[in-house]
Formats: C-alpha cells, sequence, structure tokens
C-alpha cells in the first residue's frame, strides 16, 4: 500500500517536471535563440520576442493600468516594426480568447526611420495568453513579407480581408471590412504613395499619419490607412506600392522584400 502511494507520487513529480520542459523550452517561431524561461514563448523577424506571464504582479498590474479580470498577459516586443506586429496580432484576437490591452510604438527600428513595437495581449486564461502570442509570432514572416527596405529608407503594405480588433485598437479599421495600410519613408514617399493609391481606387480613407500630423512618434515617415471592398483595397496598395519601389530605389538602390511579399 505505502509503495503503491509512493510510486504514484513519484509518477505526478515527473509529470510536472515534463510540464515544466515543454512549457519552459519552446522552440523560435524563425530566430535561433531558445530560452530556458517558462514565460518564453519565441522569438520571430523584426527582432521580435514573445513571453507570457500567468499571473502579473498586483502593483505592477495597476501601473500598467490593466483591466482587473485579465490576470495574464502575453507579450510581443520588437526592436524593428509596427505595421507587421499588429497585423499579426489581429490575426491572433481572432483566433483566441485574447483582447488586446495596449500598443505602444517605440521610437527604434534599430537606428532605421521607424517604429519598434511593443503590444500586450489580456486574457483570463494563460493558456489564451501564451496561444495568442504564439500566433502572432508565427504569422509574422507572413506580414514582413511586404516590407521593402534599403539604406535610405522603407516601405510598407498590410492587408486584411476582414480586420479585427488589433487593426480597430491601433489604426481605428472598421471591424469586419477589408483593411490596408501603406508606409513610406522618408516621409516624402509616403505622401507620393498615399495620392497613388487614393487615385487608384475606390476606397474610403480612414486616416493619415505624418511625422508632426497623426502620431508618428516624431518618425521619418508618412502613411494611411484604408478601408472598402476587398479587390479595391488591394488595387490601392499595388498602385502604391509600385510608385514606392521607383522612388524607394531611386534614392538608395534595390530595395527588397524583408521576407516573401503577401499581397
Amino acid at each position: 500500500m505505502k509503495d503503491d502511494l509512493m510510486n504514484k507520487l513519484m509518477e505526478e513529480v515527473m509529470k510536472k517536471m515534463d510540464e515544466v520542459k515543454e512549457t519552459g523550452t519552446v522552440a523560435a517561431a524563425t530566430g535561433t535563440g531558445v530560452s530556458g524561461l517558462t514565460e518564453f514563448v519565441g522569438t520571430a523577424v523584426g527582432n521580435t520576442i514573445g513571453f507570457v506571464i500567468a499571473n502579473v504582479d498586483k502593483s505592477l498590474h495597476e501601473a500598467m493600468k490593466i483591466d482587473p479580470k485579465y490576470r495574464s498577459i502575453g507579450i510581443l516586443s520588437a526592436r524593428t516594426g509596427a505595421g507587421p506586429q499588429v497585423f499579426a496580432a489581429d490575426e491572433a484576437v481572432k483566433a483566441t480568447n485574447s483582447e488586446i490591452v495596449s500598443v505602444e510604438f517605440a521610437r527604434d527600428t534599430e537606428g532605421g526611420a521607424g517604429h519598434g513595437s511593443l503590444i500586450i495581449f489580456g486574457a483570463e486564461d494563460v493558456s489564451d495568453a501564451k496561444r495568442a502570442v504564439e500566433v502572432a509570432l508565427n504569422d509574422l514572416n507572413r506580414t514582413f513579407g511586404d516590407v521593402y527596405g534599403n539604406a535610405s529608407g522603407h516601405l510598407e503594405f498590410q492587408y486584411t480581408a476582414r480586420a479585427s480588433f488589433a487593426c480597430n485598437y491601433v489604426f481605428g479599421a472598421p471591424i469586419g471590412r477589408a483593411f490596408g495600410i501603406i508606409v513610406g519613408a522618408p516621409a516624402g514617399i509616403g505622401v507620393l504613395m498615399s495620392d497613388a493609391a487614393l487615385k487608384a481606387a475606390n476606397v474610403d480613407l480612414v486616416g493619415y499619419s505624418s511625422p508632426d500630423n497623426g502620431g508618428t512618434k516624431f518618425s521619418n515617415e508618412s502613411m494611411i490607412f484604408i478601408t472598402g471592398d476587398a479587390g479595391a483595397v488591394r488595387q490601392a496598395i499595388y498602385a502604391a506600392r509600385e510608385v514606392g519601389k521607383q522612388a524607394l530605389e531611386a534614392l538608395g538602390g534595390p530595395c527588397p522584400s524583408t521576407t516573401t511579399p503577401y499581397i
């Protein structure tokens, strides 16, 4: 009887150790680093890293102004990129029982013209927070596909056939409608592309941002946010991309895609 009890206890201990190993060493999404932290979820393109905190410290929770119902949070943090992370987060909230708690853009890009980013997911269950970060990390290879750059600047185009809460939170995208963004750096290229896009297709302008108009945090970018029929939004992006690539290549030479174009 005593031996049976000890065997059961040992089985439970070994099971718990296996769980720690499974959650503590998560393969990176596209990077090469692997961490032993139980909070670590993975890494991805754009020097992006993901974590999950199962039960946030009470004082930190209050300082971050997170709704008390969200005991667990997922963290997506990047040195390079804002749009790719937001559109990946948009897919994550569609796929999980989580919500966007906050989105912040740092003046970063590792010395480039644009932003880094910090995205916080809130969830009542840690598994939902972790899954949201996993989905976002795994989607970044796609969303970086229409980011083009050279030493002189960068272009970014994002598209979703059905915008969700992340795009709504950050860009004011109408939920459930086709939505796209067009970004150019230096900012003059962004203005040129915006004009070409709006002339090329019957789309609605949701918003415009430039270095001192609309809150791009003093980055050397200008951008527009558009919505409309799926085909029209894509057409506008195609027109902007053609004009933007010609302009940026005239300034700094070839500007290849960061991964593989998806739009």
